[in-house]
């Protein structure tokens, strides 16, 4: 994208456009979505400020977990006559399915 250019030049080049650079230390980002959370562990973030707008990069191992909703869980729960803790065990077990958690729990 841009001929070799060492950081330095890079930052002064940035900041003679109005652009601010700095790394951001954290544990972990996660971001939530619709049915499941995308972890990232030991995450490097870079943060990019523009027109009084911040652009956050960032890079890491990457993990999906699944989010079960509280409400199937109760659901569940007393559907199948157990325990909300049996409940999302087995919901855990089908991938969030009401109904193959109900049966497993039933047999």
């Amino acid at each position: 994208m841009f001929p070799k250019m060492s950081p330095k030049q890079m930052k002064k080049m940035m900041q003679q456009i109005g652009m601010k650079m700095h790394e951001l230390e954290a544990k972990e980002v996660i971001i939530r979505r619709e049915g499941e959370e995308i972890i990232i562990e030991n995450p490097s973030i870079i943060v990019i400020e523009a027109k009084n707008q911040k652009s956050y990069q960032i890079s890491g191992k990457e993990t999906v977990r699944s989010v079960i909703p509280e409400e199937d869980v109760k659901l569940v729960a007393e559907q199948a006559n157990v325990s909300e803790e049996e409940a999302r065990k087995a919901l855990e077990k089908t991938k969030g399915d009401l109904a193959e958690a109900i049966m497993l729990l039933t047999k």
